[in-house]
């Protein structure tokens, strides 16, 4: 496993994500840190079978000062692959704005899903629907600063 380098991660293969990212990133915040209007962040994280630092840019809701991320992949059966590498390490970076710094991700319970999913929605509205597309529990995972 690498150490990690924000100058050498991965980005994603989705050249639209990969686009944002570098906009994100180049522009030290100031732009690509939206999604209609929904706001976004960059979070680096370690690759579960690669080792490798990867990027993406996902919509993000809040909770006091932690950040939620929704493991959506826009209502499919399976989980994205990001989430399985989160999950499996939750040590991540993120940049929020002008801001980088390292946080820990934790998958919300049942019962706490429940409580900030209205954040979320509040954030991005089309969430509910793809929770309807899927027989998936859609996991939110919180971001807590480190």
């Amino acid at each position: 496993m690498g150490a990690y380098d924000p100058n050498n991660v991965k980005m994603s293969p989705d050249s639209w994500v990969a686009e944002q990212a570098e906009r994100y990133e180049s522009s030290n915040g100031a732009e690509g840190n939206d999604m209609n209007g929904s706001p976004c962040l960059v979070i680096d994280y370690l690759g579960r079978r690669s080792g490798d630092w990867h990027r993406t840019v996902l919509i993000y809701g809040r909770d006091g000062d932690d950040y939620l991320i929704v493991a959506s992949k826009g209502g499919a059966d399976e989980h994205p692959l990001w989430f399985l590498s989160v999950r499996d390490n939750p040590e991540v970076h993120l940049r929020v704005d002008d801001e980088r710094f390292t946080a820990r991700a934790e998958v919300l319970s049942p019962q706490e899903k429940a409580r900030v999913w209205p954040n979320v929605l509040a954030v991005y509205p089309p969430y509910a629907d793809y929770q309807k597309k899927t027989t998936r529990d859609i996991p939110v995972i919180r971001l807590s600063r480190v």
